[in-house]
């Protein structure tokens, strides 16, 4: 058997306001939705977020995260105070050293930003 990503799909309280933060986070387009499922294409497989009533972050440190984005960036200290401008934490406890910087986006879903190339 063959299979192929055809997307990643985040479960989240409010679809519409964490798309705006990955669109702006990203420059990636929304192209489809309403207000309980939005997706977003602009790189190599579109990211969606659905709705999921009572729905609560996964926090960071806590183990319970189970999947996150890692984003390349140009200049990563830039990066962190523009996301954080958008909504995003960086949170204390940084497993990465000099490699990567995790930060938390507005809903609480840990994602890693580090240097191009």
């Amino acid at each position: 058997m063959t299979a192929n990503l055809s997307s990643i799909v985040f479960d989240c309280a409010d679809p519409v306001a964490l798309a705006g933060f990955y669109a702006k986070a990203t420059g990636w387009t929304r192209t489809d939705g309403d207000a309980d499922f939005v997706t977003l294409e602009g790189g190599p497989v579109p990211v969606s977020f659905q709705r999921v009533e009572g729905y609560r972050g996964p926090g960071w440190p806590d183990g319970g995260k189970h999947v996150h984005l890692d984003l390349t960036v140009p200049d990563v200290e830039a990066a962190k105070k523009e996301l954080a401008a958008l909504g995003a934490v960086v949170p204390e406890f940084q497993p990465g050293g000099d490699g990567w910087t995790v930060l938390v986006d507005p809903e609480g879903h840990p994602f890693c930003v580090m240097a191009a190339g």
